[in-house]
């Protein structure tokens, strides 16, 4: 199974910076896409950056330029989140979608991480 496991929310300035992490605790394989959404209080979860295992990368509008997603070698994916604003407070989850042999790919889901951008 796959249990993804977030860390690195908190509370933040205007303009300043995170960074987020999301490691998978039972360490599974064949693990070739991995997504960030978020969801702000009161509305529905979003879509907010994605890679695949061969690196492809894409951004929602709202946070091009100012976030990346990226997996280092111990396949720890990272969201770090740039010149932050207040509408971009929410739970932030991410999601790791396994692929195998003769089968769909099956996403999990973390239990979130609470980012909340104020001064």
């Amino acid at each position: 199974q796959v249990q993804p496991v977030e860390s690195g929310g908190g509370l933040v300035q205007p303009g300043g910076s995170l960074r987020l992490s999301c490691v998978d605790s039972k360490s599974a394989s064949s693990i070739n896409a991995m997504a960030w959404y978020r969801q702000r209080p009161g509305q529905e979860r979003e879509w907010v950056a994605s890679r695949t295992s061969g690196g492809a990368t894409a951004y929602a509008d709202s946070v091009k330029g100012r976030f990346d997603i990226s997996r280092d070698n111990a396949n720890t994916v990272y969201l770090q989140m740039n010149s932050l604003k207040p509408e971009d407070t929410a739970v932030y989850y991410c999601r790791l979608g396994q692929t195998r042999l003769g089968r769909p790919t099956t996403y999990y889901w973390g239990q979130g991480t609470q980012v909340t951008v104020s001064s």
